[in-house]
């Protein structure tokens, strides 16, 4: 009888460093820039489970605690990268387009997991923490051995997947200005929540201006501003901005009109 044809697939071992402190972190990420930071590990583990990736080591910074939390100082807010989505729908009112967003991020366990510095880590364009923070004006605070840098999210995020964090780096915080109380965010997919966003937005009116940052609709989330004064052809001035391309979940003539809707709708629920 013959046998059933079989494929024998070994997998190289990957290495686990835990530091338990900041420093610590730092000085290990220095050693090994190759060392793939994991947290949540909601993304990282996609990639080992499906063999997309497999890195000389694992940097675990569950047990740093500088990396965690959240502060406001002179209306300020400094948000640490380990802050989960859990975490973040729990925050102040200040950051309710940041609270809506993380409550559409999967299930209950993906959002006690997930944290906003993986989502700036892997810089998909469909991340749904990022049109918040754009909209927000966050900046990236970054940390080496070398020092400190404070990087503008918009300077931050440079392609689908890439951003400009260096390999002996580690993303430590997002600080931004807390906005007014006047802001959202929407999303369409199959469903409200535990889907990968067709089209997302944020949009935050202030004073006398308009913001709004769109995802899953360009190699990275986009950002628009505009007096308010001029709302009412915003929602195409969003919708132009897009660069959506066709693929599976939906086609780039789509995002564009579910865009020019959700920014309707988004200016109709601030401004009611």
């Amino acid at each position: 009888m013959q046998r059933p044809y079989c494929v024998e697939v070994r997998f190289s071992p990957v290495d686990v460093l835990t530091p338990r402190s900041l420093d610590e972190a730092l000085a290990l990420k220095a050693e090994q820039p190759e060392a793939v930071p994991i947290q949540g590990g909601t993304d990282v583990m996609v990639e080992l489970n499906f063999d997309r990736g497999r890195p000389a080591a694992l940097l675990n910074l569950n047990e740093v605690p500088e990396l965690r939390g959240a502060s406001r100082e002179n209306g300020t807010l400094r948000l640490g990268s380990g802050l989960t989505y859990t975490e973040a729908m729990r925050l102040p009112e200040p950051v309710a387009a940041l609270a809506e967003a993380s409550r559409t991020v999967g299930g209950p366990q993906i959002r006690n997991r997930g944290t906003i510095g993986g989502n700036l880590g892997t810089a998909s364009p469909a991340g749904d923490a990022l049109p918040p923070l754009l909209v927000y004006g966050a900046t990236v605070e970054l940390a080496s051995t070398r020092g400190e840098r404070s990087v503008p999210l918009t300077d931050f995020l440079v392609g689908p997947k890439r951003n400009t964090l260096e390999p002996d780096e580690l993303i430590v915080a997002v600080r931004f200005d807390a906005p007014g109380r006047r802001q959202t965010f929407m999303k369409v997919g199959p469903r409200n929540a535990m889907v990968i966003a067709v089209v997302s937005l944020a949009l935050v009116v202030e004073g006398d201006e308009v913001r709004a940052s769109f995802g899953s609709a360009g190699p990275v989330p986009g950002l628009v501003r505009a007096p308010l004064d001029e709302r009412d052809s915003f929602p195409d001035r969003v919708a132009e901005a897009a660069s959506p391309i066709d693929d599976v979940r939906g086609t780039a003539r789509y995002r564009r009109h579910a865009l020019r809707v959700l920014t309707e709708r988004a200016l109709e629920r601030c401004l009611a």
